[in-house]
């Protein structure tokens, strides 16, 4: 896996996408960054569109689980990991997903579709870069996303911020400490005031909430 995005999605083997769900939307989500996985799945069950984008699906834990406005929606998944591609097509089968292995800080090469919502949960703290754009970092993502969205799209998603005040316990400390060394996560920089300045220079209307650690998102086009 070559790629500036290659450390934060190398972590993704089979067998630690086997205890994913658990662990770290379970365990980890709830008592280090504080923001239980319960809360991210209502973004998703409030936003998502007939036609989506997942942009780092994981597991595809929250697509499994909620419901869409319509029967057969589309669903079009994007990732640089194959593992976390197939885990996730394999699980969401029923709405005959579409796989493709991109790297999110390049163009997205996405052709003629066109979405009703997009997510990235928990997607951007493992991208190398800032949202500032002084690096030309992570805030490309929603550069690239812009041509493939519908009028009214909303983009949505979760991050785990490096603001001070965010760690407010010894948990959640010694996890973003260990998790940027390991270079699983690159988020050391991220401030929520940066990507809520971010945000509002691609879209009209945005929403940005923090909860513990994590910084939900909504970013919606006209």
């Amino acid at each position: 896996m070559s790629s500036k995005s290659a450390d934060g999605a190398a972590v993704y083997s089979r067998f630690m996408l086997s205890w994913y769900d658990t662990v770290v939307l379970g365990a980890v989500s709830k008592f280090a960054w504080r923001c239980s996985r319960e809360r991210m799945q209502d973004q998703y069950d409030r936003n998502v569109g007939a036609s989506h984008l997942d942009l780092g699906p994981g597991t595809g834990y929250f697509l499994d689980h909620t419901s869409f406005p319509v029967p057969d929606p589309r669903v079009v998944l994007v990732d640089l990991n194959v593992n976390s591609l197939a885990a996730t097509a394999r699980r969401l089968e029923r709405y005959r997903p579409v796989q493709l292995q991109r790297d999110v800080l390049e163009p997205l090469d996405l052709g003629d579709e066109r979405f009703d919502s997009v997510g990235l949960n928990f997607l951007l703290h493992c991208l190398p870069g800032s949202f500032d754009g002084a690096d030309g970092g992570k805030g490309v993502v929603f550069e690239h996303l812009l041509p493939y969205l519908n009028p009214g799209a909303t983009v949505f998603g979760s991050t785990v911020v490096g603001d001070r005040e965010a760690h407010a316990n010894p948990l959640s400390r010694t996890q973003f400490w260990w998790l940027n060394k390991q270079r699983v996560f690159s988020n050391t920089d991220d401030r929520l005031s940066d990507l809520d300045s971010l945000l509002r220079r691609h879209f009209p209307h945005v929403q940005v909430t923090r909860v513990g650690a994590v910084a939900l998102f909504e970013a919606t086009v006209d």
